[in-house]
């Protein structure tokens, strides 16, 4: 009849729906803290930017399988009422809403989330520079936390940061581009060799993976802290 025919309906769409909630896995929480001296505009692509005072914090939710995401610091920032301006460091097309990513030299961190059999993937890379000491926590920590900018070279030297030589120079061998774009091919340079003194656990060139990508649970959360 019309009813078992409407109760039937209604039941699969019920079983359907119970099964889809079984396979959602929960969006993941970052929070970002600034424990520097100054202000730190921090940004985050997917999730936008937050200017954060000292011991301020700003949390965003990324939903589960987003890849190739970052969040870093951005310093030196001058914002007009509609949220445009610009920064020393990180500056994200003059928005403190940022979209995309930033300029260099940033120390950046980046994930991917429930990328690989249930596995969250994170880093530190100083790939493109540094600009803020950071660490980030999870089922581990990791952490950038060395002043890079005090020691970095004179050629290397921006204002508020420190240009990796890939970014300052942007060469095939610095950059792993072109002919060197593989890990046989690629190998550190004195700039990368630099960084990597520096901040070991940090990826100092594109081929840095095997002391510098780190895995969680898919379902993790997140804290990163710009100076601690």
């Amino acid at each position: 009849s019309m009813a078992t025919a409407m109760a039937l309906s209604i039941a699969l769409t019920a079983t359907f729906l119970f099964f889809l909630q079984g396979l959602r896995v929960e969006a993941a929480t970052f929070e970002i803290t600034n424990q520097c001296a100054d202000t730190v505009w921090a940004a985050a692509s997917p999730g936008g930017g937050s200017q954060l005072a000292k011991g301020q914090s700003w949390s965003i939710q990324v939903p589960a399988g987003t890849t190739s995401g970052r969040i870093w610091g951005r310093t030196g920032c001058s914002f007009d009422g509609n949220g445009r301006g610009t920064c020393q460091t990180g500056d994200c097309n003059g928005m403190l809403n940022c979209q995309g990513y930033g300029q260099v030299p940033a120390t950046l961190a980046e994930y991917s989330l429930n990328q690989f059999q249930n596995q969250d993937f994170y880093d530190i890379s100083l790939v493109d520079g540094f600009n803020l000491p950071l660490s980030i926590s999870s089922c581990k920590t990791i952490g950038c936390l060395t002043d890079i900018n005090s020691a970095c070279p004179d050629d290397l030297k921006v204002p508020g940061g420190c240009k990796s030589g890939c970014a300052r120079y942007n060469k095939p061998e610095y950059c792993c581009t072109d002919g060197y774009n593989s890990s046989d091919k690629c190998k550190p340079t004195n700039y990368s060799m630099f960084f990597k003194d520096k901040c070991p656990q940090a990826y100092s060139y594109a081929f840095d993976d095997a002391t510098s990508t780190f895995t969680c649970p898919g379902g993790s959360n997140y804290k990163i802290v710009f100076c601690g």
